[in-house]
């Protein structure tokens, strides 16, 4: 039996991808570097004021005042305290946590209905303020 000398193959192959990592990582480090460099936005140290049209105390519905108290709130005073009324109360739908179940006191104030969805609830309360 003859035996057959085996052929040493070059393998270009591995030697040209060796290269492309090399290019690849060079190019990398060198995006890193232009990131660095870039300047950094300075944040402004001013604060955004409320609208004077939220501040301005509203007079409240009898309705409105037995849940809240009353006397005269703004708007957003108006809110806070009907939801620490609404979690005093645990009032908020334990499945939908958007639904509020309204008791004796807020059916007056939502018009009667017993659920209503936290952003219905706004428009139905702008109602009762003046």
């Amino acid at each position: 039996m003859a035996t057959k000398k085996k052929k040493a193959v070059k393998k270009p192959a591995k030697k040209a991808a060796k290269k492309a990592v090399k290019k690849t990582a060079k190019k990398k480090v060198v995006k890193k570097a232009a990131k660095k460099k870039a300047p950094k936005k300075k944040k402004t140290a001013s604060k955004r004021k409320p609208s004077a049209a939220f501040m301005k105390p509203m007079k409240i519905s009898p309705a409105l005042a037995a849940v809240i108290g009353a006397g005269p709130y703004p708007r957003t005073e108006v809110t806070k305290k009907l939801w620490a009324y609404i979690k005093r109360k645990g009032l908020q739908d334990a499945k939908n946590r958007r639904d509020i179940n309204a008791d004796a006191n807020l059916k007056a104030v939502f018009g009667g209905r017993s659920k209503v969805n936290m952003f219905e609830m706004t428009k139905l309360v702008s109602k009762h303020l003046s």
